[in-house]
């Protein structure tokens, strides 16, 4: 065979091996344009549709969502995993109100609540990095253990946030907007990190193959440790993005977040087994099991239809992905 002809055929394998790196992406970012459209074309008498009365409020939750999900995705890139992510983020958000509701400035308050979920993380990441602890295990701990003591220390009660503090002061719409624009900030930094500088590509390396990253000259320890306190610093932050939207914080905000958050992940593209994966494709993941809990509503089905619909998609994932790697 000529060179002439060898070159566009390894330049139309590339190419379908491109579409092929990312199907799992397309395939998702298709369902929710089919979901969209369902929604469209469905219109209750005597209601608004969905896009004129719920849609833009998907976004809004979506925002601390996404922040969370971003750092799940570096955990689970890493080969990790961590169900500890709603007890942290009830920690931190009642850390938030806490120290507003001791009068101290917005500015300690945040760096308090960020300090919290750091060290949250860091726990994490020295049982599962340095003393090499399953982390199922660890994390299943460090939930039942913080849940269980944020209960005891509040007593189940709330706590007030300082009107100052809804909407970081300024108007409902103009806070929605901070929100979001807050979560897409973040979102986009991490991808541009995990794209282009050494320690987003050790993430991947580590969960690829730790042993070949460890004679590659990385520690995958090191990585561990810091994809787990990262990810604290984002539940804390995802905390914060919700803390805003309220004048109270309860204790029990974060319970079940973590299996939302995996699955978006999860469902987003990212390999349960390490090492594959784009926040893109949790970004796309967020929108989709952002968009189900208000279109069950919007349809009139039962709310509780959500969990098992998530746990649905997890399991589909987790088989896609198990199916993928048998025909490799």
């Amino acid at each position: 065979m000529s060179t002439a002809s060898v070159v566009p055929l390894a330049a139309s394998h590339r190419e379908r091996s491109g579409l092929h790196r990312y199907r799992r992406e397309i395939s998702v970012a298709a369902a929710y344009a089919f979901l969209l459209l369902v929604l469209a074309l469905i219109k209750p008498a005597g209601r608004p549709s969905f896009f004129q009365s719920q849609f833009a409020d998907t976004f809004i939750s979506a925002a601390p969502l996404l922040v969370a999900a971003a750092g799940m995705t570096l955990v689970i890139l890493a080969r990790e995993i961590d169900i500890s992510i709603g007890s942290q983020f009830s920690v931190a958000g009642v850390v938030a109100g806490l120290l507003l509701a001791a009068k101290m400035p917005a500015a300690i308050a945040v760096l308090g609540t960020l300090a919290a979920g750091a060290l949250m993380g860091a726990i994490n990441g020295a049982l599962i990095g340095w003393m090499r602890l399953p982390s199922i295990v660890v994390t299943l701990a460090t939930m039942v253990i913080l849940r269980g003591g944020l209960l005891w220390a509040s007593q189940g009660a709330a706590v007030r946030l300082p009107p100052a503090f809804q909407w970081f002061g300024a108007s409902q719409q103009s806070g929605e907007w901070i929100i979001i624009l807050v979560a897409l900030l973040i979102f986009a930094v991490l991808s541009w990190g995990m794209r282009s500088i050494a320690a987003g590509r050790a993430v991947y390396a580590v969960g690829s193959d730790a042993e070949a990253a460890r004679l590659a000259g990385i520690r995958p320890q090191r990585v561990v440790f810091s994809v787990f306190v990262l990810m604290g610093v984002l539940t804390a932050i995802a905390a914060l993005l919700n803390d805003v939207r309220f004048t109270i914080v309860y204790p029990n905000y974060g319970d079940g977040l973590e299996l939302k958050v995996i699955a978006a992940v999860v469902v987003g593209g990212t390999a349960i087994s390490g090492g594959r994966g784009t926040l893109a494709g949790t970004l796309i993941g967020v929108l989709l099991l952002a968009t189900i809990a208000p279109a069950l509503v919007f349809l009139g089905a039962p709310p509780q239809w959500e969990k098992a619909l998530q746990g649905l998609i997890i399991l589909a994932a987790v088989a896609s992905d198990g199916l993928g790697r048998r025909r490799g």
